[in-house]
């Protein structure tokens, strides 16, 4: 599905002369995705009983949870083409809003300019096209079990990532930023293709089904001198530990997550919400089956690869939270955020036990939700303050306004005073980010914990404490700005008193002109369904548990039972 519509969009992009229809290109890929959904749902059957099935020779392996992170995929990725699938602003009029008039009366406004302001994200009809190029190298990874189809899948997923983020031609700031992320992630691919290379050469295999059996046949090796006598296990573990050194720059884990701050400020912010999120779920549930399959062999040595996954989980709890404390620009905060969360994550998948697999997946769900939510509502806030202007020079000389209204954490200063709905949802995803109960953001850092206790890892667990303890400053700092500090906005004085016209008409019949306001001027429906949605997720939690836990639970037991 996926491949026919990339092929449509191609040939409708080649021969379409209007920029405008991107909105349109946009609604098409959301059609797809939730069609793809569908098509996912239907064949979660086939291996929900089974270990799963090989497909096209064993290149790809269809699982229960790549299926599930599959369905998952494609919904986020709908959820983010709705931001520019829609226009961010409506008139809302409160007597003529009512279904029934909705439903057989088209309102039409003028002066379109003020509420429907023309981002570049509406001019640009390759963005879907990119995005769905994106996608289906995030389902071919998830899915993949052969060195050949790995590397391909994370290039056709990384190439689309860089072309995403350079798209907006007329932004000095992004061309820089995707440049940045280009060579830094070209260096990633060949640590990446260094590691398959190694792991061909030294288990004469490129299938990850041979892999794992020459790993499991490794204590024979070491106990049977006369049984493959040729063969060193520790080669097979230099080669994954070069591999992992490649997918831990890909999602910036520290001590290669340097690009990931520079990139996520640089980009616009519609951009930075589908790479800061689609790229690291598929790369880490790619990571799950083979460390799973890998890390339980019995090495010659005591270090086995996935201990360097343990260091790397430290760092990024320690460098996302201690260098997090410095950062006023609110989308490098939200970068080294994600650092510091990447390291539960790590910390999950290292143990490799039915707990912390079932805390791994149930973390990397819950987290991407979290992060959608904190980007979508970031949008929305500068979407909302376009009726709004600000005296203060700083704000005045920021670079690529248009494209990140909000670049700096002091810009949403006293934003409670204009809009108290937007606010209440940010401040309970941040308190998702701290680990507040009863949010959905504290029983998965609270499962991640129990796992690492139960498997004695004190050391990593009282680390991750501490950091988390210490990551609530600068969200704290947030909500305290927000809720407490005096807005520096006022309302533009040409909209104040300006009088705008619309029409209710029916079939093409003019019932009635009326006028309306500034304050008339709301934001979208698609916006705030998407950000009640997941903000009630995350706060509603506590009440509705059983389905999320029982799902991860289900998967974690499925990969461990044979």
């Amino acid at each position: 599905m996926l491949i026919y519509s990339i092929l449509f969009l191609l040939l409708s992009n080649a021969v379409t002369l209007r920029r405008d229809k991107s909105i349109l290109f946009n609604r098409i890929a959301i059609s797809v995705l939730l069609y793809s959904t569908i098509l996912a749902l239907g064949t979660l059957y086939m291996t929900y009983l089974d270990r799963g099935i090989g497909i096209y020779s064993g290149l790809f392996h269809v699982t229960s949870i790549t299926q599930i992170f599959q369905i998952f995929i494609f919904i986020i990725s709908a959820v983010i083409l709705q931001l520019t699938g829609f226009y961010p602003r409506k008139v809302w009029v409160k007597e003529y809003s009512s279904i029934q008039k909705m439903l057989f009366n088209n309102f039409i406004y003028y002066k379109t300019n003020i509420t429907n302001k023309k981002g570049e994200q509406y001019k640009i009809i390759e963005y879907p096209l990119i995005l769905l190029f994106i996608i289906t190298g995030s389902v071919f990874l998830i899915s993949s079990s052969d060195l050949v189809s790995i590397f391909l899948s994370i290039e056709l997923q990384s190439y689309g990532l860089y072309l995403l983020s350079t798209l907006y031609r007329n932004s000095e700031l992004a061309t820089s930023g995707g440049l940045t992320y280009f060579l830094l992630g070209g260096l990633s691919s060949c640590f990446i293709l260094l590691g398959t290379a190694l792991l061909y050469a030294n288990s004469g295999s490129t299938n990850l089904d041979g892999l794992y059996v020459i790993t499991s046949l490794s204590d024979i090796a070491n106990n049977n001198n006369n049984v493959l006598y040729w063969y060193k296990p520790y080669y097979i573990d230099i080669s994954l530990l070069i591999l992992s050194v490649g997918f831990l720059f890909k999602v910036s884990a520290a001590p290669f997550h340097f690009w990931s701050p520079d990139v996520y400020d640089a980009i616009p912010t519609i951009v930075t919400t589908f790479v800061a999120i689609i790229a690291k779920i598929s790369i880490f549930i790619f990571l799950l089956e083979i460390v799973h399959y890998t890390s339980n062999s019995l090495f010659t040595t005591q270090y086995t690869w996935t201990s360097s996954l343990l260091v790397s989980s430290l760092l990024s709890l320690i460098i996302g939270t201690v260098v997090g404390l410095t950062q006023f620009r609110i989308k490098r905060l939200l970068a080294y955020s994600t650092i510091s969360h990447l390291g539960f994550i790590l910390l999950a998948l290292s143990i490799n036990s039915i707990e912390s697999i079932q805390a791994f997946i149930f973390y990397l769900m819950q987290y991407s939700l979290s992060n959608l939510n904190a980007f979508i509502l970031l949008i929305s806030i500068g979407f909302s303050l376009y009726c709004y202007v600000n005296e203060n020079k700083e704000y005045k000389e920021l670079l690529d306004k248009n494209n990140s209204p909000i670049q700096l954490i002091s810009q949403i200063k006293g934003f409670f005073y204009i809009n108290p709905f937007l606010s209440l949802s940010f401040s309970i995803t941040l308190f998702s980010f701290v680990g507040i109960p009863p949010l959905i953001g504290f029983f998965a850092k609270q499962i991640v914990l129990s796992a690492a206790l139960d498997n004695g890892y004190i050391f990593l667990t009282l680390v991750a404490i501490l950091t988390s303890v210490i990551s609530a400053v600068y969200y704290l700092n947030i909500v305290k700005q927000i809720f407490f500090d005096k807005s520096e906005y006022k309302v533009n004085p040409v909209l104040e008193n300006m009088d705008m016209y619309a029409s209710i008409n029916r079939n093409n019949v003019l019932l009635k002109k009326l006028t309306f306001k500034y304050n008339n001027i709301t934001l979208s429906s698609s916006l705030t369904i998407s950000i009640s949605i997941l903000t009630l997720i995350i706060l509603l939690f506590i009440l509705m548990p059983q389905e999320w836990l029982s799902m991860a639970n289900i998967l974690a037991l499925i990969l461990f039972n044979p």
